[in-house]
């Protein structure tokens, strides 16, 4: 059965691009960045962390 684990989009502004995660365990957060490296790279981290602590089910 699968399970909803989080929600990424990525939007772009006029001079940044945003990144907006959303998950059961971390909420709604925005990460911003002129370059879309660093905010995919905001993005991963914090899910990276997020799963590594979150229990195995």
């Amino acid at each position: 059965m699968e399970e909803f684990i989080c929600s990424v989009e990525f939007l772009r502004g006029p001079a940044e691009l945003v990144a907006r995660v959303s998950s059961e365990a971390g909420g709604v957060r925005e990460y911003r960045s002129p370059t879309a490296g660093s905010v995919i790279d905001q993005v991963i981290n914090d899910l990276q962390e997020e799963f590594e602590s979150a229990p195995v089910a």
